[in-house]
């Protein structure tokens, strides 16, 4: 596969709306084809499924929730996600298999080898050529959740969920430092633009090596 696949993730309240819509414009302005996704969802099926996962009049249980995640993946990445990449072009989702080992390991307490299991069977060998993780101290996002709109299901969960969920995104990150990056997203708006910006640019130069261009 030829092209790039780029993931933004972090917990609820990190920003990543805001700075998704950055992203695209800083590709567009680069002459980047970038196609811009999201999980779950990303396809009508992974639509509804993802109406199902955040409908609070919902209440699976942890395997269920886990499994339904990866099936709305297996739909995403035929029918989008693994497409694009053959035709050379970018992808940037928002969310992808860090938010199920974040949310459904660190915050569910799924064991992690049950979602690695998943993962290679889903995947096979595919993974993000970048995650950026947008982090934000809990208080901060606990803050942002409140002022949003009617809380989903998985934002009406307790402090001390999104306390675990934080930690395994920074937990992964620490462990595959190649792979990811952390950008504090508390910080004046400016500033964290500068900050994707400049992963943006140490991602096209490799894309550019890799690609001969």
């Amino acid at each position: 596969m030829s092209g790039f696949f780029i993931t933004l993730d972090g917990i609820d309240g990190a920003g990543k709306s805001t700075h998704l819509a950055f992203m695209q414009t800083w590709l567009e302005e680069h002459g980047v084809d970038a196609m811009f996704t999201r999980e779950p969802g990303g396809t009508p099926l992974g639509e509804n499924l993802r109406g199902l996962l955040l409908d609070p009049a919902y209440q699976p249980c942890a395997d269920t929730e886990t499994l339904l995640m990866f099936a709305a993946r297996a739909q995403h990445l035929h029918e989008v996600i693994r497409p694009a990449l053959a035709d050379n072009r970018w992808v940037v989702s928002d969310r992808f298999t860090d938010a199920t080992f974040a949310y459904q390991c660190g915050g569910r307490g799924i064991a992690a080898e049950k979602i690695a299991l998943l993962e290679n069977w889903v995947q096979d060998d595919l993974r993000p050529d970048m995650t950026i993780i947008l982090d934000v101290p809990l208080e901060v996002s606990l803050a942002r959740i409140e002022k949003s709109r009617d809380k989903d299901r998985f934002e009406q969960e307790p402090a001390d969920f999104f306390t675990r969920v934080r930690a395994a995104y920074l937990q992964r990150a620490a462990e595959h430092p190649q792979r990811y990056a952390v950008v504090r997203s508390d910080r004046e708006l400016e500033a964290v633009k500068h900050d994707i910006a400049a992963i943006l640019s140490g991602c096209l130069n490799t894309w550019r090596t890799r690609s001969g261009a």
